[in-house]
């Protein structure tokens, strides 16, 4: 079985959220399983390449005109090979894959990423690397909406579509359309045409011969007006070709060998966690004190993740005997409140504005609990993090944070089965409620410590979805 996996992101070599953590270890998990894959993904200025695995051009492509170079690597720790569709809009670039230096999404975003679909296409029919020709492409976000389109009118390859947050739709106006030089087959209601513009998300979801997401819970939401984002009708229209699969977690955060931390640890050895603890309390200029509980968050500032609610209700807790560390970057009115926070607060609010691999590393290992009310989430990884680091997850029931949070009640505390704390309906109160109750579980430390090893035994390797993603490659390429 040959698996060509399309992505505009991938860990270690460029990353800005969970969508390279996902493409950096399902593609290993996949050739654990003996199947052949190979991630293709643009060939950005900024990424990082192992040393060990110099770049080779391998070949060259024509696009519409322009000349495309395809050069080749190795996905680190694995034998996967990556092909890099190299042209200076992605290469002559320094940066976020996505956004300029002036915090906007690059204005020929649509150009850029028709091209990386346009190249991805010829290089799967072309066989133009040792004759090798997938069975399926798998394609991830609307980055790459538009290669089902494009091989809409062919019987092969076969294409799977991943959606991993639906918020993000590339959508653009009828000019781009016609810029891009699309067949004019596609500007219609069942197609790319989306409400007098077009979307390359959409384009996905209608030509794909199937669709998955990243939780079983998300997979129903999306079909629903309120997490729908207009495309509900046609999600729930092809929702016998929807599923979810829950993401994993990759062998690069672990505790026991998790390079970036100051002392590695295990469910037997839980003990050595206060290290990281104290040692990150010191790093941020918080009061070192292991028996203050120490809550983290790391994500996008961004209104999704319930940031502006956590920061509010960060401010009515001051007289709470509790640290909060955020690591992130997103939106200026959230990272100046945080920072004003931290101003005012610096004993017990630490805030580090951007995102640093090795502190993320870090706040999860420190952390007693890691906070996440996202108004909705596809999946999350930071949750999946947070239960391997024994950092009790704080979250809102919604798509994979519903799937993977178990709450904590007096009956699931008798049959050890607790995992964290789960808020049913999002506000302001409800968080402060949350951080209340966790900070009452904390202080009885032998609940506390069940609950941290509970969540610490739960396997969420990404064998398991490797495995459910297989069966649906079968299913594909069967018909």
């Amino acid at each position: 079985m040959k698996i060509l996996f399309a992505t505009s992101e991938i860990y270690p070599l460029i990353k800005t959220g969970g969508l390279a953590d996902v493409s950096g270890a399902l593609p290993k998990a996949l050739a654990q399983l003996g199947i052949d894959v190979r991630v293709v993904t643009p060939r950005y200025a900024s990424l990082k390449i192992d040393q060990e695995h110099p770049l080779q051009t391998i070949g060259n492509l024509s696009i519409l005109g322009q000349p495309i170079e395809i050069a080749q690597t190795l996905l680190p720790g694995s034998n996967v090979p990556v092909y890099l569709v190299d042209h200076p809009v992605f290469s002559a670039r320094q940066g976020n894959p996505y956004m300029g230096p002036d915090g906007n999404p690059w204005h020929d975003n649509p150009e850029r990423f028709a091209l990386f679909c346009r190249a991805v296409v010829s290089l799967a029919t072309s066989a133009l690397v040792d004759d090798w020709v997938p069975d399926v492409i798998h394609c991830n976000d609307w980055q790459t909406g538009l290669i089902p389109a494009l091989l809409s009118e062919s019987s092969t390859p076969k294409t799977l579509f991943t959606i991993h947050n639906l918020a993000y739709q590339g959508v653009y106006d009828r000019n781009t359309f016609e810029r891009l030089g699309l067949p004019w087959s596609l500007w219609k209601e069942n197609a790319l045409e989306y409400w007098g513009n077009m979307s390359f998300l959409k384009g996905g979801i209608v030509f794909s011969d199937f669709i998955t997401t990243v939780s079983p819970t998300y997979a129903e939401e999306f079909q629903t007006p309120e997490f729908g984002y207009g495309l509900d009708g046609l999600l729930s229209h092809k929702k016998d070709r929807v599923r979810g699969i829950l993401n994993g977690i990759g062998d690069d955060w672990d505790p026991e060998t998790d390079p970036f931390i100051q002392k590695n640890y295990s469910i037997t050895q839980l003990d050595d966690k206060t290290v990281n603890k104290t040692e990150l309390q010191s790093l941020l200029g918080l009061p070192v004190d292991a028996d203050i509980p120490l809550v983290v968050h790391i994500g996008r500032l961004v209104e999704q993740k319930g940031i502006d609610l956590l920061i509010q209700a960060i401010k009515e807790l001051d007289d709470r005997r509790v640290q909060f560390a955020i690591l992130g970057s997103g939106e200026k009115r959230f990272e100046n409140a945080l920072q004003s926070i931290n101003h005012k607060r610096p004993d017990q609010v630490a805030v580090r504005i951007g995102y640093d691999e090795s502190l993320a590393h870090q706040l999860e290992a420190a952390g007693d609990a890691f906070i996440m009310p996202s108004r909705f989430e596809p999946c999350g990884l930071n949750q999946l993090y947070s239960l391997k680091y024994g950092a009790i997850p704080i979250v809102h029931r919604v798509g994979g944070l519903a799937d993977t949070v178990k709450h904590i009640h007096p009956n699931s505390i008798d049959d050890h089965s607790a995992t964290g704390i789960v808020i049913d309906h999002l506000d302001v109160n409800a968080i402060k409620w949350a951080l209340d109750y966790f900070i009452s579980i904390y202080n009885n430390r032998e609940i506390f410590k069940d609950i941290q090893k509970q969540g610490m035994a739960e396997d969420h390797n990404w064998i398991v979805s490797a495995k459910a993603y297989s069966d649906i490659y079968t299913e594909i390429i069967q018909g």
